[in-house]
């Protein structure tokens, strides 16, 4: 069976067929697209285009229909190129020619831009709440180890002292961005493109704000060619997908260095960790460098659809079949990296020794002994340069940085800033990495996560 059969004298060739078919990957819409068409049928009763009666039969054989998917009894016929014509022709096996009216005033245009926007909205739903837990699971962490503190890097070079709740809270602020925009791509894409047909409306009375409501939309389509083209709430997921997925790889990679024995900063627990096949010591963060390893492939799906938007004439094209794939991939994608990092962070075994032996690194006290003179009056520049004299004199001279200040009559009063932790609670300005700064930093990254909690309350209710 085809929909346009009408039209052609001849069956589809099996290598067009090859290239067109779609089912063996859009029947992972099935609940959306039986859920659209249940509406869509709902709406035809209310536009009185088919009887109470029909309306309640169809939605029954439809309601059977998903159950057969459900249970994995639905048979794909030879015929069935896509999901949508897979539902079609078995309504019509079960009720006969009512079920061929389930297409009245809808295209698959329409159709299955629906569908896709319900599977949208509820996959970001679902990969906000993932990485919701992946931020609580960090803070966690920061919880768990009070007061171990360990070095802030640039370009990979030991910078100042920090806390470990600082640290891991900076990824947690990342990650409510990443939410927020999640959720924000979702509100986007909360509009019913059902009723737009195949371009350009219908001249049946059908009332696509009725579905929209249905469907728990926040509206319908303002315009029917822009309703069927616009793919704009996938670009934007993969976008939002891809950008966590970068956040996330910065984090497998710091995973990676920190459990290695070079830094000996943590250990991962042996669940989240693999083994060599022929070396007997290794343990390895697998995880960390898979997580690390996905971001491309997120950024790859990004590039694959809007490469293949890109000079689409209006409105709908059949190239548009090729946003699913990696809509798909991407959303099972990040969703195993969220889960996996989540449950690697807790069980995490900080090793807060190592960490706090690296961060009592003296030469992390320069910036302290430059600002102690700033504060005295000394130009910063002057100070900067006075400071590094003594660093490359450190360090040239293999000597530690408190030895050659306290050799110095000028500075040995600044012998006290080289004291355990005294850098690190210098670190006191709003914001800072410091302990004076911690608890307001805290309050504000509670309130971001609770306001994130509560709009996903709101969403779920939608």
């Amino acid at each position: 069976m085809t929909l346009w059969g009408g039209r052609f004298s001849a069956s589809m060739d099996e290598s067009l067929w090859d290239l067109s078919e779609s089912f063996s990957f859009d029947a992972a819409l099935h609940a959306y697209d039986i859920a659209g068409s249940i509406a869509h049928v709902k709406g035809l009763g209310e536009a009185r285009l088919l009887s109470g009666d029909e309306v309640a039969t169809l939605v029954a054989t439809l309601e059977a229909i998903e159950l057969e998917f459900s249970d994995g009894s639905f048979v794909r016929h030879e015929s069935d190129e896509d999901l949508h014509m897979a539902i079609e022709r078995r309504a019509t096996e079960l009720v006969g020619p009512l079920g061929q009216r389930i297409h009245t005033a809808r295209s698959r245009n329409d159709q299955v831009a629906t569908s896709l926007r319900l599977f949208t909205r509820d996959a970001l739903n679902e990969v906000a709440r993932a990485t919701l837990a992946l931020g609580e699971a960090l803070v966690d962490l920061g919880d768990r180890n009070p007061g171990a503190c360990l070095p802030g890097y640039t370009h990979l070079q030991r910078a100042q002292p920090v806390l470990l709740s600082h640290h891991v809270q900076a990824h947690v602020f990342a990650l409510v961005r990443d939410v927020d925009r999640l959720l924000d791509a979702r509100e986007r894409a909360n509009v019913s493109p059902l009723g737009a047909g195949a371009l350009a409306g219908t001249s049946l009375a059908i009332q696509p704000d009725f579905t929209a409501q249905l469907l728990g939309f926040t509206t319908s389509f303002a315009n029917s060619m822009d309703a069927v083209s616009d793919r704009d709430f996938v670009a934007e997921t993969l976008f939002d997908v891809a950008l966590l997925g970068v956040h996330l790889s910065r984090m497998g990679e710091e995973l990676v260095l920190w459990t290695s024995s070079e830094f000996a900063f943590a250990t991962l627990g042996d669940a989240f960790t693999t083994g060599s096949s022929m070396l007997p010591q290794k343990k390895n963060s697998d995880v960390a460098e898979l997580a690390r390893a996905k971001s491309g492939r997120l950024v790859g799906n990004l590039t694959s659809l809007l490469v293949t938007l890109k000079g689409l004439p209006l409105s709908y094209n059949r190239d548009l079949q090729e946003d699913k794939e990696p809509l798909f991939d991407s959303v099972r994608q990040v969703l195993l990296v969220l889960r996996a990092l989540a449950g690697a962070y807790a069980s995490l075994r900080v090793n807060v020794d190592s960490m706090a032996e690296a961060a009592s690194d003296d030469l992390l006290v320069a910036i302290d002994l430059a600002e102690a003179l700033v504060a005295e009056g000394e130009p910063f520049r002057v100070a900067h340069e006075r400071v590094g004299h003594l660093v490359a004199t450190a360090v040239n001279s293999k000597r530690p940085l408190r030895q050659v200040v306290a050799e110095d009559a000028a500075l040995a009063r600044f012998d006290g800033l080289f004291e355990l932790g005294a850098a690190l609670t210098n670190r006191s300005s709003p914001g800072a990495a410091g302990p004076a700064a911690a608890p307001r930093q805290r309050e504000r990254l509670e309130a971001a996560l609770e306001g994130l909690r509560a709009r996903l309350v709101d969403v779920s209710q939608t």
